[in-house]
């Protein structure tokens, strides 16, 4: 891992990857300043992202057993170098999982996801295999990103803090911030990819917490009218208090002519694919991914991505929240270009979004810890995994204690 280097005689509990399903919360040394960007943050919650399952269920390649897993997390700095001179040792901040410098030709665009100095180069070979071009360097997401230390653990080393991390306010618990790490300005900038005109509707699948955070966020950017889609109905019942129209996609046959049904005949202005990779799928399509990923013609299960696609109106907006890592298959491009549809993707821009969205937690807009369903200590995080994976106890997101 790059904090590896440490002082051994001192050590810190942290949450590593073994292997597929394989989680072990053990001794690592605590993490030091490397650079005079860094700082070092106590960690006082953080949290299993769905992302994470992704690793968990071994999709994500150049994980190496003992790495330290998890990338949404706050605490308090406890020490800074000497190049971060907007914060001090104090501070309760929350930290993006991008990891960005703040200054090159892409964060200088606010597209703090791809910063093109934040990945260090034997992760950029990795990554240039893989997606021709290197993105942005991630906490505990494997070494095609850098391979850095996350934060599911004591302490965490955030470089280039002066950019990465956001002051909490006092008025604000922890669960009230944490979740502008990542899901609160995913979900935001999902909805932000759909160009919403007012009353627009939009079409959410998957109601995990991206989704949640998708659909609140579609309806403060304007949209009339929003579609939850999930086969889950604990999901479906929490989509709901936030004012969606709910599907449960176990019931429609036809999900396309069901949202036909629903719009007048035209289809949802925009579609939303907050499920990525794993999407569920029964029948010959469910049998066919899961062929495919056995025989290796294809790494994702891509069920959901072709729903998007098919089901938006004409001219419409497909905005993809959900990670893929890889190759898909039977993707219907002829819909997409005949009926003219835009697409817009990518890691979140974080840094881009956040001192909106955390005035908007301020002024009690919204709170996003509604999302929170299980609170634990960070030793039973490998258990946790499972719990969430599994949805059982009706899991909708997991907080974690150190």
């Amino acid at each position: 891992m790059d904090d590896a280097a440490g002082d051994t005689s001192s050590a810190m509990r942290a949450n590593c990857w073994y292997g597929k399903e394989k989680m072990r919360v053990e001794d690592k040394p605590d993490p030091t300043i490397v650079d005079a960007r860094d700082a070092i943050v106590r960690v006082t919650l953080t949290a299993i992202c769905g992302s994470d399952l992704h690793m968990y269920g071994g999709f994500i390649p150049t994980m190496q057993p003992g790495d330290i897993v998890g990338h949404e997390f706050m605490g308090e700095i406890v020490e800074l170098g000497s190049g971060v001179t907007n914060r001090k040792v104090g501070d309760r901040v929350v930290v993006a999982f991008p990891i960005a410098c703040g200054e090159c030709y892409f964060c200088s665009r606010g597209l703090y996801s791809v910063c093109e100095r934040s990945n260090p180069p034997e992760s950029k070979k990795i990554a240039e295999t893989l997606w021709g071009h290197s993105p942005a360097g991630l906490f505990g997401y494997s070494h095609a990103l850098g391979g850095f230390a996350g934060g599911q653990a004591e302490y965490v080393r955030v470089p280039y803090a002066d950019v990465g991390t956001i002051i909490v306010p006092e008025q604000l618990t922890d669960e009230q911030a944490l979740f502008l790490s990542d899901i609160f300005p995913t979900g935001w900038m999902a909805a932000v990819n759909c160009d919403i005109k007012p009353g627009d509707t939009v079409a959410v699948w998957g109601c995990g917490p991206v989704g949640q955070f998708a659909i609140k966020s579609a309806f403060m950017q304007g949209a009339g009218r929003v579609i939850a889609i999930d086969r889950l109905q604990y999901r479906l019942d929490l989509a709901a208090k936030s004012g969606a129209e709910t599907v449960n996609r176990d019931g429609i046959k036809d999900l396309n002519d069901h949202l036909k049904q629903m719009t007048g005949g035209r289809g949802p202005d925009s579609c939303i694919d907050a499920v990525g990779m794993e999407a569920h799928a029964t029948g010959i399509e469910g049998a066919y991914d899961r062929l495919g990923q056995f025989m290796k013609w294809e790494t994702d299960r891509p069920a959901v991505l072709r729903d998007v696609i098919m089901c938006v109106r004409n001219g419409g907006n497909v905005s993809l929240a959900g990670v893929y890592g890889g190759l898909v298959d039977k993707i219907p491009m002829g819909s997409f270009v005949n009926r003219g549809l835009s697409m817009r993707t990518g890691q979140t821009h974080v840094q881009q979004y956040w001192d909106d969205l955390l005035q908007r937690i301020v002024r009690g807009e919204i709170d996003p810890s509604f999302v929170i369903t299980h609170r634990a200590k960070l030793e039973d995080a490998p258990h946790m995994y499972e719990v969430f994976r599994d949805k059982k106890e009706d899991c909708e997101k997991v907080v974690l204690t150190p």
